[in-house]
């Protein structure tokens, strides 16, 4: 089978979803990740909050509480990355044992398609999958290089060297934690894009349903209102 038939399989509606959901996924990361100065998103104030913390780091001679937050981070990372594997591996199973997917999908739609079909629907999610355990990992390896970064910071509070290392150590804490929300919301679409198996409509409101939820989570919660009262601090 070449491209053209896969294409003619897939269908035009099926393909522009597609397209939508790639187009949702890119602007909404953008739109988090680089706000408007009045509008600041939550990822964007705890940048903020981590550049403090590497600054009050560097003045602690105690830092003991610090490697712990910092392992906490690690291994939340490693957990993810688990968790999506372990998901990456079951939707690769059901694709190679479509009968009975396909089997409840069509008594649920009354449609009648062809298994490769059904299996190409469960490619979004195994892709976005995939996407978040690269992210994960690259977040897990950004936050050890912090950690040697706050390592190498001097404990003496007047060294020349300290401020300058605590500032480089808090921006990979941000680079590490900007990789980490990007796996969780490939993890967010990759649960979205499982609904397509219902449907075409379905899935674009499954998407738009999850979208509007992590843009609310970082534009319009209260934990946000509670991170800005306190963005005057520091």
């Amino acid at each position: 089978m070449n491209l053209i038939e896969l294409l003619i399989i897939i269908g035009w509606k099926d393909l522009a979803v597609l397209a939508m959901i790639a187009v949702i996924w890119l602007v909404l990361g953008f739109v988090i990740e680089h706000p408007s100065a009045r509008r600041p998103s939550v990822s964007r104030l705890m940048e903020g909050y981590r550049r403090a913390w590497m600054e009050d780091f560097s003045k602690r001679e105690n830092r003991v509480f610090d490697a712990t937050i910092i392992s906490s981070l690690r291994q939340s990372t490693s957990f993810f990355v688990s968790t999506c594997l372990l998901a990456v591996g079951g939707l690769l199973a059901l694709m190679g044992n479509i009968d009975q997917l396909s089997g409840v999908a069509e008594q649920l739609t009354h449609q009648n398609e062809s298994q490769l079909l059904w299996q190409l629907r469960l490619l979004p999610a195994t892709v976005f999958l995939i996407i978040a355990v690269l992210k994960f990992i690259w977040s897990n390896r950004l936050f050890g290089y912090c950690s040697i970064l706050m390592g190498s910071v001097p404990i003496d509070k007047d060294s020349p060297q300290g401020p300058a290392r605590a500032a480089r150590a808090a921006e990979l804490n941000i680079r590490a934690a900007i990789s980490f929300n990007r796996g969780l919301r490939a993890m967010y679409f990759a649960l979205a894009t499982l609904a397509w198996v219902m449907g075409d409509a379905l899935l674009v409101i499954s998407v738009l349903a999850v979208t509007g939820f992590l843009w609310s989570r970082e534009f319009a919660s209260r934990s946000r209102d509670v991170m800005l009262d306190g963005a005057d601090d520091h």
